[in-house]
């Protein structure tokens, strides 16, 4: 996942909580809030583990969210793990991260869908090609 597609601070992750609709599965927990710009962050708290394991677990989480950045509409999106994410399979994570999108209807249908980042950003430029 690129990093100008992450939530940094901790300004925004607080206003994505404060501010944010949630839908919940079994492996985790999505907040949205709408923007003009689209940011993701990730949240693994203590009780998951030692550091070790909730790095392990972010980092899988930015794994199952990186081939849907393109489907996703913009706006801030904080995922937060739960306990039975820590023993998830890696495909287990990647549905269950499909269905909270779609649940709360935040994935592009249509046309866009599809697209990739390196032909938008020839479509952009005006390139034929």
């Amino acid at each position: 996942m690129q990093r100008t597609y992450s939530l940094k601070k901790n300004a925004q992750f607080k206003y994505v909580y404060r501010r944010g609709t949630s839908g919940g599965s079994h492996e985790m927990v999505m907040l949205y809030v709408r923007a003009n710009t689209l940011k993701v962050g990730f949240s693994v708290g203590k009780k998951l583990g030692c550091a070790v394991t909730r790095n392990r677990i972010k980092r899988r989480l930015r794994a199952a969210c990186a081939p849907l950045l393109p489907q996703m509409k913009p706006g801030l999106y904080v995922f937060i793990a739960r306990q039975p994410a820590a023993t998830a399979d890696f495909d287990k994570l990647c549905r269950s991260m499909q269905y909270l999108l779609r649940k709360q209807n935040r994935l592009v249908t249509g046309p866009k869908a599809g697209r990739d980042e390196k032909t938008a950003d020839v479509k952009k430029a005006g390139d034929p090609a």
